[in-house]
């Protein structure tokens, strides 16, 4: 879901609409890889039974899930072990491939298995107060997004002059082919949405909760529009084995990773650079009341639980009065830092002179311990001086600096 969610999320979509792109594509992406497998055993074999193929479907997704599970319930008492956000973050670096390999030699498939896993430990977070590890993580795993998004289209560009020099003297038949498969591709959505978005909004007016649904034919146009091939058809497309069982060379090995390089072009190219067009032309925007409403409902209930926090330690503790009036204007500075709409105009205004002297006061802080960085980054180079203590003293004041 890479393509259509890093479009998307630039163009002021929903979030309803992003959260969607992004389920459907990781599941998308998961059947596919499954069916995938089933199709190039057959292919490599020479033999294909629909009962042994269903069979191994179904038991390949249930061992997934299971072993998903399983090492996502591991992982998150791990988590709380180790207590380090170096470790955990490592951790969360092996714990993939860990799941992967487990699925894999037990007949699962590794990609649901990593995505259950994944799903799991995003659900079960495990220290809310963990604030360090969360950072650290986040940035981790953006970095690693990146460079393996870029090596992964990077292939593309690689292969290209390979996949021309497979249809050299044929390149109408070849890019026939390619446009009808990206004809059917961007069709059978559409023939998909339609029914679905139509059945998702029959059910959805049963129902008290809200769901992530389409809810106007702009929306689901747009969610038709958005549905990009990208990652997971050149990783699969290069991975088309070059024999089979027998010796012989993968039937039509050649064809298939030029087409499959069409579809990939065609939707990158042409649905990925109208998209913004099209979204303009539809009108489909995010929410912003509904942003901001739920926005101040959470600075509320963050404010509310503050306080509450407050008055339990007051009662077990004595605090005097000035400490005490304090920490209560910090439980409604909690609040009004996330949505100023919480208090009212006269407590706006006081807290909005206290953010001016806390600027002016961090401001100052900043160049502090900017200061204090510099000076000690300027011992490493002094004779005697040990990397390891240095290193550990700017660790020091880099982690009160991100505080």
């Amino acid at each position: 879901p890479v393509a259509a969610t890093a479009v998307a999320g630039s163009l002021g979509l929903p979030r309803r609409l992003v959260s969607i792109l992004e389920g459907e594509g990781l599941f998308n992406d998961v059947t596919a890889i499954v069916l995938y497998h089933v199709a190039i055993a057959a292919a490599v074999s020479g033999t294909f039974s629909w009962p042994s193929a269903a069979g191994q479907l179904v038991l390949s997704a249930v061992v997934a899930v299971l072993v998903g599970l399983a090492l996502g319930w591991v992982t998150n008492k791990l988590m709380g072990l180790l207590g380090d956000a170096v470790l955990q973050t490592g951790l969360t670096l092996l714990v993939p491939f860990v799941s992967y390999v487990l699925a894999e030699e037990m007949l699962g498939s590794g990609v649901l298995a990593v995505l259950t896993t994944a799903l799991y430990l995003a659900e079960n977070a495990v220290d809310a107060d963990d604030v360090l590890g969360r950072i650290t993580g986040q940035t981790f795993w953006q970095i690693v997004d990146t460079l393996v998004t870029g090596a992964a289209f990077g292939l593309i560009g690689l292969e290209l002059h390979n996949v021309f020099g497979i249809a050299s003297g044929r390149e109408w038949e070849m890019f026939g082919w390619g446009a009808a498969v990206v004809g059917v591709v961007v069709g059978v959505r559409l023939l998909w949405l339609l029914p679905a978005t139509w059945l998702a909004k029959r059910l959805h007016k049963r129902r008290d909760y809200d769901e992530d649904i389409p809810t106007t034919w702009r929306e689901t146009v747009v969610m038709w529009w958005a549905g990009m091939r990208g990652v997971a058809s050149v990783a699969l497309a290069l991975a088309i084995p070059l024999k089979t069982d027998d010796g012989a060379p993968f039937p039509a090995r050649d064809e298939i990773i030029f087409i499959a390089f069409c579809v990939i072009m065609a939707t990158l190219v042409a649905q990925g650079l109208t998209l913004p067009w099209l979204v303009r032309r539809l009108g489909v925007r995010a929410d912003t009341d509904a942003e901001r409403e739920l926005e101040r409902a959470l600075a509320v209930r963050a404010a509310k639980a503050a306080k509450r926090r407050l008055k339990e330690i007051e009662e077990v503790e004595e605090l005097p009065e000035e400490i005490s009036e304090r920490l209560l204007r910090g439980a409604f500075d909690i609040g009004a830092r996330i949505s100023p709409d919480v208090v009212d105009e006269e407590r706006r205004e006081r807290y909005a002179k206290r953010v001016d002297r806390m600027k002016a006061v961090q401001r100052i802080q900043r160049e502090m311990m900017s200061a204090a960085r510099h000076e000690v980054l300027a011992a490493r180079s002094e004779p005697g001086a040990d990397p390891e203590v240095v290193d550990r003293v700017l660790h020091h004041l880099d982690v009160r600096s991100l505080r």
